[in-house]
């Protein structure tokens, strides 16, 4: 089951985890995985889930219904990272050069999954945010090594030039009449 906004979500920064947090009522609270340095300075005070938010978070929720080899509360964790993502972190440079160059044009779109290539190893990252020429991407897969000193982990945003999104190539059969 999907969980859906509901008035008194609120963003905040957990100190004992030190990470952004949803309070999602009384009961429950949802860590991301965003540190202090990585948040704009509102992030770091208690701040509603706005009906802006709300309308992200259900519109990914919907882009993310066509993936049905994922279960429904990886969907949800998905789509509170990506909303955090969008409106809280603060904006960053494309830092493709960790990644290859792709030799097929990919169009990038909000809820589109590509893979990234890094060090011989790809990674599937999922598109939060897009413009011209880049896109903010989370990356799907545990952990990803982009350099001896510098690694991202599970649901971490890095923003790339497009033409390093690799596309997932679908395998399809064609049977001739």
């Amino acid at each position: 089951m999907l969980l859906m906004p509901k008035r008194d979500w609120q963003w905040k920064y957990n100190d004992a985890y030190s990470v952004l947090s949803i309070s999602l009522g009384s009961e429950m609270e949802f860590l991301t995985p965003y540190k202090m340095k990585m948040l704009i300075p509102d992030a770091l005070m208690e701040l509603d889930f706005s009906v802006e938010h709300a309308k992200f978070y259900i519109e990914f929720l919907e882009l993310l219904t066509n993936l049905s080899c994922i279960a429904d509360a990886f969907k949800v964790q998905l789509a509170l990272n990506a909303t955090a993502a969008h409106f809280l972190l603060k904006p960053q440079m494309p830092k493709s050069w960790f990644f290859a160059t792709s030799s097929m044009c990919v169009f990038s779109e909000l809820g589109k999954i590509f893979k990234l290539s890094c060090r011989e190893v790809n990674a599937q990252v999922l598109v939060v945010e897009t413009s011209v020429q880049a896109s903010l991407v989370m990356l799907l897969d545990e952990k990803l090594q982009l350099s001896d000193s510098k690694s991202l982990a599970q649901f971490e945003c890095i923003k790339v030039m497009h033409d390093r999104l690799h596309p997932i190539l679908v395998n399809r059969q064609i049977v001739a009449a």
